[in-house]
């Protein structure tokens, strides 16, 4: 299957950066699901309802005093922002959408912006603030953030921006060049898991490989990146086997474009590992993709969610080595169809660090990336 599940249409001129009306909605419920009941031939789910779930908390996201920055522009946040830039294009087909929402428009503004005007910006996060070294791994953070949010939206056109090549570059320029990490990049650690912690360096180097093995223009092809992605590869492959299950499975979805990653043996072994987890009902929990303990004390959430659910049928999906695992894919797939709230449009999930109150709107940060993997894996099986 190639990488259909980044699709969009061509995008209208930017809006100018600016602050929406906030939007409250309500956290899904979990539906129950019949462990041998097969993925629906008609889509149960609502392709319209997700696109407003996320929209909305697009909305909110921007209107938010904390994900405001310097010179007008918006923080991308892992598991809202860049979740949504993956997924939301995906539902414009499915939605009856001609043209990206108004949300997606300022987010495009304000990241094109911080690109372009990247010497005048300020890191996300200071170190006077925020502690030694954090403005470097923020900046690390947001030049990775942004290539993989501008190249998912050049993907459907066929071709790179000067914008997104901007964004690379920066990228590159900040890629670490030597120690036992060269290859991937400092990485935003707030010990929040699982974005903005130790284990989320490797996890977005992955990702970032991903991009770039299927970015348009044959850009993986340009020899002046080829010493990067050595070093991305060297990376990867060198710090595989210490990473929790969640990594090595945006490890697998990677290779499928950005070859030498992982050996059959090791996509072998892993597939096999993750499907001895699958849940009774045909769902994965996050908090049994590594190991884990809550900060506050509280027992983590160990009911399937989306978002794990997603990502690993989405990898399974995407892999070459799991013609045996169909019946798996099936369940897991069936039951992102049963699960979408049918008021809000979104996916369960729940956060590893804290037992937050899933009415707030930051404890709606998990079913954010939930309800944006869930629709990649729904919409990469029907393409």
């Amino acid at each position: 299957m190639t990488r259909k599940l980044f699709l969009g249409v061509m995008m209208l001129a930017p809006l100018a950066c600016g602050a929406l009306l906030v939007c409250v909605v309500r956290v899904p419920g979990v539906a129950v699901l019949a462990a041998d009941k097969p993925a629906s031939a008609t889509p149960t789910w609502s392709p319209t309802a997700a696109a407003n779930y996320l929209d909305s908390r697009e909305t909110w996201w921007q209107g938010w005093d904390r994900a405001h920055k310097d010179h007008g522009t918006l923080c991308v946040s892992c598991h809202t922002q860049a979740s949504y830039a993956l997924a939301r294009p995906v539902l414009r087909g499915p939605a009856g959408e001609r043209a990206p929402s108004a949300q997606e428009q300022v987010m495009l503004a304000s990241v094109e912006k911080r690109v372009r005007e990247w010497k005048d910006m300020q890191p996300f996060y200071s170190d006077a603030v925020y502690g030694a070294g954090k403005e470097i791994e923020s900046r690390n953070a947001e030049s990775v953030l942004n290539a993989i949010i501008l190249t998912n939206y050049d993907a459907p056109l066929g071709h790179l921006s000067e914008r997104t090549r901007m964004a690379f570059d920066h990228a590159w320029e900040l890629q670490s060049k030597s120690g036992p990490d060269a290859g991937a990049w400092v990485w935003q650690n707030f010990d929040y898991t699982p974005w903005e912690s130790k284990e989320s360096q490797y996890h977005w180097a992955a990702l970032m490989a991903l991009t770039v093995g299927s970015a348009p223009d044959r850009y993986m092809d340009d020899p002046k990146i080829a010493a990067n992605l050595a070093a991305l590869r060297g990376y990867l492959r060198g710090h595989y086997d210490a990473q929790p299950l969640v990594n090595k499975i945006v490890a697998m979805w990677a290779g499928k474009y950005f070859t030498g990653i992982l050996t059959n043996d090791q996509i072998r072994t892993l597939v096999d590992q993750v499907s001895r987890l699958q849940h009774g009902d045909g769902g994965w929990s996050l908090a049994e993709l590594g190991t884990w303990k809550r900060r506050d004390n509280t027992p983590l959430e160990t009911r399937s969610d989306g978002y794990a659910t997603g990502l690993v049928v989405l990898a399974l999906e995407e892999s070459p080595l799991t013609s045996d695992k169909k019946p798996h894919i099936a369940r897991g797939l069936a039951w992102l169809e049963a699960n979408q709230d049918k008021n809000t449009g979104a996916w369960p999930a729940w956060s590893l660090n804290k037992n937050r109150d899933p009415n707030s709107d930051v404890g709606k940060f998990m079913s954010d990336a939930a309800t944006s993997y869930a629709v990649l894996a729904l919409e990469d099986q029907r393409r």
